[in-house]
């Protein structure tokens, strides 16, 4: 239960300061929904900083992993609304900006977590 009440915590944490991201960075007249993908890329990168100090001195615990990486980093990132902004760009006919924003996302958003460790790795 005590579980479970970390992942509630870090998520509801995480989902108030996505939206608080996205009321700041999205404009629609961009049509790109900066928002979303800072925190997407945000997030891979905590992600990879929180996982990869833990797994190099073991300092972190379970409960602190389930809080931070699990439920702040989970209700950070959003992959629902990455694909439903992705439908609202393909509706709308602007498949250069979908393939722009689709491929950044995924790649930038690898690099993040890969630089989160790799950072955490050389501190």
């Amino acid at each position: 239960m005590k579980q479970l009440l970390l992942v509630f915590i870090g998520g509801g944490f995480g989902s108030a300061l996505r939206f608080l991201v996205g009321k700041w960075l999205n404009n629609l007249e961009s049509g790109i929904p900066l928002g979303t993908f800072a925190a997407n890329i945000l997030g891979s990168l905590f992600i990879g900083i929180i996982l990869g100090y833990a797994a190099k001195n073991d300092a972190i615990s379970q409960n602190h992993t389930l809080l931070l990486a699990t439920g702040f980093c989970g209700g950070f990132t959003t992959f629902s609304t990455f694909a439903y902004e992705n439908h609202i760009l393909l509706k709308s006919g602007d498949f250069t900006t979908f393939a722009f924003y689709t491929i950044a996302s995924f790649v930038v958003g690898f690099l993040a977590v890969f630089a989160g460790i790799y950072f955490i790795k050389f501190l």
